[in-house]
């Protein structure tokens, strides 16, 4: 029976490499971009071939894709699971000391949002912490003692108290605007630190919320990628007991994946805010 014990663990083992590099490592840019454009720092790079490098011991996998490379590696041509990745998510807030992460979508053969079968993600804040999505349950970990500690199961409550909204307020679209307006006037708390991994982890741990990435006049197909960003935390959540609605209301698990570093509005969190927004957006 297939198992996907050997890809945890090399995560595990990615993760405390990672951790280490971020306390050690040159924190500079280097000279180099990635597919998005964005200017990679010299720790996106490390972290990248760390994780390349523990996936290649497992004959399971038999590609992966990276937001820091073009195109897919081909690993193991016999091999039956497709992993996407954030090497690094959020780098560029190391340098003011705040928390970052890696994202891990595992897909049963092919880049389809219906074909994955697992999702993980790594905090690197004052605790090293990881979270898996695989058969059901959405379980936490938190490293202690040389090794990963489970904690307890999560899930989101049907209402939360946090907003994290995404995307310059400048090039909003009125109608998003007015959604994030409606919800602090009601009360909702502002957590956003522009890292995707400990918002939306803030949010599931802290009981609910809105975390949201919007399509916006200057990028209409919003920022973040299916992917590698996007597809895994829709997982988690919705294996959580939340929802992720794109900007038309649609399930995000539901959308086609042309290429690997494609984008799409997203908005992930619990019940009541995932209506608001459905509510909000069919205004236009």
């Amino acid at each position: 029976m297939r198992t996907l014990e050997p890809i945890f663990e090399a995560i595990k083992k990615s993760a405390f490499r990672i951790r280490e590099a971020i306390t050690n490592e040159d924190q500079d840019y280097s000279s180099q971009s990635n597919q998005s454009g964005d200017i990679q720092l010299k720790l996106d790079i490390i972290s990248d071939l760390i994780i390349a490098e523990e996936f290649s011991h497992i004959p399971l996998i038999k590609s992966i894709a990276s937001e820091e490379k073009e195109e897919e590696d081909i690993l193991n041509p016999d091999g039956e699971l497709c992993i996407a990745y954030d090497p690094l998510d959020g780098s560029s807030l190391i340098d003011v000391d705040l928390s970052v992460g890696s994202i891990f979508g595992i897909y049963d053969g092919e880049w389809s949002a219906q074909k994955m079968i697992a999702a993980v993600y790594v905090v690197y804040g004052p605790r090293l912490e990881m979270v898996t999505a695989y058969k059901n349950n959405v379980r936490h970990y938190i490293y202690r003692h040389g090794r990963f500690k489970e904690l307890e199961q999560i899930k989101i409550g049907d209402k939360g108290k946090l907003c994290a909204p995404g995307g310059t307020q400048q090039y909003w679209h009125p109608h998003h605007k007015a959604l994030i307006d409606n919800l602090f006037a009601d009360g909702y708390r502002l957590r956003y630190s522009g890292g995707m991994v400990p918002d939306l982890h803030q949010i599931l741990l802290k009981g609910g919320g809105l975390f949201s990435y919007p399509g916006t006049t200057d990028k209409a197909d919003g920022k973040l990628r299916k992917l590698f960003e996007v597809f895994p935390f829709a997982f988690v959540y919705e294996l959580a007991g939340g929802k992720a609605v794109d900007g038309y209301g649609g399930r995000l698990l539901d959308l086609p994946c042309s290429e690997p570093h494609e984008t799409t509005p997203c908005f992930l969190g619990s019940s009541y805010e995932i209506e608001r927004v459905k509510e909000a957006y069919g205004k236009r």
